[in-house]
C-alpha cells in the first residue's frame, strides 16, 4: 500500500514538469534503492514514462542510504553538505543516483495540494497557512531561546565569551601575528645583510 501510494504521488507530478519527463525517459530501465535506516527499503525504477516503487530493494543500479532527516535534507539546498557529513551515503552508480535525486526533487508533492484532494481547497489552504505559521513561530522561538541561552552563559555565568570580547580578542591576535611576521622579515633581512661580505 505504501509503495503504491508513493508511486502515485511521484507519477502525478510527471505531467507537470518537462524536465522530470526528460529525466524519467533517460532513466528507462534503471533503478535506485532508497534505504531509510532501520525503517524501510524501497526501490524506485523507471520504464521511461512512469516510475514504479517496490519494497524489493535488491538489484538496484544505485543505492541511497541514510536516516529520515538526512534523506529529507538531501532534497533541499544543503544536499552537498549532507553528503559531506556522511548523513547519507551513495553507492553504485553515483551519476545515476544524482539523476534520481534531481527527479525526486522535481516530483516532490505539494502537501497543500495533496491535502486539498482530501479536505477541499479552503480547508487545505487554512491548514497550510497554520502549518507555515507554526513553523515560523518554532523557528523564531528556537532562535530566541538560543540567543537567551548564549547571553546567559556569556554574561551571567561567564562560561562563554561574549561576541564583542571574542571579536576584540581575535583582532588583537591578528594584529600580534602581523607584528611578529614583520619582525621575522626584519630579522631575516638583517641576517642576510650580516652574511654578505
Amino acid at each position: 500500500m505504501l509503495t503504491a501510494t508513493l508511486g502515485q504521488l511521484l507519477n502525478r507530478g510527471l505531467p507537470r514538469s518537462p524536465r522530470a519527463r526528460q529525466l524519467c525517459a533517460q532513466l528507462a530501465g534503471k533503478s535506485v534503492a532508497i534505504v531509510v535506516r532501520d525503517i524501510v527499503r524501497l526501490r524506485v525504477s523507471s520504464d521511461g514514462l512512469t516510475l514504479a516503487v517496490t519494497s524489493d530493494a535488491l538489484g538496484a543500479d544505485a543505492s541511497i542510504e541514510g536516516g529520515p532527516l538526512g534523506l529529507a535534507a538531501l532534497g533541499g539546498e544543503q544536499a552537498q553538505a549532507v553528503l559531506q557529513r556522511g548523513e547519507v551515503t551513495i553507492s553504485g552508480d553515483a551519476e545515476l543516483a544524482q539523476k534520481f535525486r534531481e527527479l525526486a526533487a522535481l516530483l516532490t508533492p505539494d502537501v497543500e495540494e495533496e491535502l486539498s484532494l482530501l479536505t477541499g481547497d479552503v480547508a487545505a489552504h487554512r491548514l497550510g497557512t497554520l502549518a507555515r505559521g507554526g513553523q515560523r513561530w518554532a523557528r523564531r522561538a528556537a532562535h530566541t531561546t538560543l540567543a537567551n541561552l548564549a547571553e546567559y552563559l556569556a554574561h551571567e555565568r561567564r562560561d562563554l565569551v561574549s561576541r564583542n570580547e571574542g571579536e576584540q580578542f581575535l583582532r588583537g591576535v591578528d594584529a600580534l601575528r602581523e607584528r611578529v611576521d614583520r619582525l621575522q622579515a626584519r630579522l631575516e633581512l638583517l641576517a642576510r645583510r650580516r652574511a654578505q661580505p
